[in-house]
């Protein structure tokens, strides 16, 4: 493998823990739904085995592009949703995988490019798109929403008190000239936003918010869980990693949803053998960094893992 230069540019969270809780065996199929820059897809690899086979599915063009750069025949790389993992699967021609990975969030690349429109710490353009050869910018989207439409967005995604107040400032603005840079939205938050908690940007609320809007992250989210259950071979195996309370919300309710016996009506008498069997069974305690891994990458804070594993009937 040969990409050491891109694997440098991100550090992979809860790398380790990741690729343990799957328990990646040799010769087995595994899919990472967000290569990212690799750092986990590289040590799945590692613990393949020659026989084994690794699925690599990414919707930012730069990642795919890095992951194509590695000399890897085990590794097909697809440019893509991991909302269209059914898809992406039946395309390969690949019935079962012994386990799935979902790294949400947005990667340390992403964020340092000023290009990408992701961060305000640098001067950019408005664009915060995953994939950048499909869909409304940012910037697009605040010309034509309205502001209702705007505050409830920030309101929901954000989780954002001043919702209301930052929408007003964002319409005013737009009617001077266009929302088109990321200081420029950054400034317009931090004018209408009167107090933030120590140590946070005014506007990082409202720029997480944007983005999961613009990307439709937790739609995106809510769709592959499904399809990954249904992908998975008996004992095969799910982690997902999050980083902040929306995608862990719909990560936790979804498999607490799935390791419980369905479509049986309260205070039904039945005996524990005419239960419906779950789907999935949740494995250990959700997951965090170390103090050590915080550390060393301060992104991880957030993180928290979540995995289950595919019954055997």
């Amino acid at each position: 493998m040969n990409a050491a230069g891109d694997a440098a540019e991100h550090t992979a969270v809860l790398l380790h823990e990741a690729i343990d809780a799957l328990e990646v065996r040799d010769g087995g199929v595994y899919v990472d739904c967000t290569f990212g820059r690799g750092g986990h897809s590289r040590l799945m690899l590692d613990r393949l085995g020659a026989r084994g086979r690794l699925i690599a599915i990414d919707r930012d063009r730069a990642a795919v592009d890095a992951a194509r750069r590695i000399n890897e025949p085990r590794m097909t790389v697809v440019h893509g949703r991991f909302a269209a993992l059914a898809e992406i699967l039946r395309a390969e021609r690949v019935a079962q995988v012994d386990g799935i990975l979902l790294d949400l969030g947005v990667s340390s690349p992403q964020l340092a490019d000023p290009a990408r429109g992701f961060s305000f710490t640098r001067d950019g353009p408005l664009d915060m798109r995953m994939d950048q050869s499909a869909g409304d910018t940012a910037a697009q989207w605040l010309a034509t929403a309205t502001e209702r439409q705007i505050g409830e967005v920030i309101r929901r995604y954000g989780e954002e008190r001043f919702a209301q107040q930052i929408a007003a400032a964002i319409i005013a603005a737009r009617a001077r000239g266009p929302v088109a840079a990321t200081q420029q939205l950054a400034e317009i938050v931090a004018k209408a936003v009167r107090t933030r908690e120590p140590g946070q940007a005014p506007a990082t609320r409202t720029f997480q918010a944007v983005r999961i809007h613009v990307n439709q992250e937790l739609e995106e989210l809510s769709l592959v869980l499904p399809q990954c259950v249904a992908a998975l071979a008996p004992r095969g195996r799910l982690a997902v990693i999050s980083f902040h309370s929306l995608e862990d919300r719909i990560v936790k309710r979804f498999l607490r949803a799935e390791a419980r016996p369905a479509g049986v009506p309260e205070r039904l008498p039945l005996r524990a053998a005419q239960m419906p069997k779950p789907r999935l069974g949740l494995v250990g305690k959700p997951v965090r960094a170390s103090a050590a891994e915080v550390a060393r990458n301060p992104r991880a804070r957030s993180a928290v893992m979540r995995v289950a594993e595919r019954t055997p009937w």
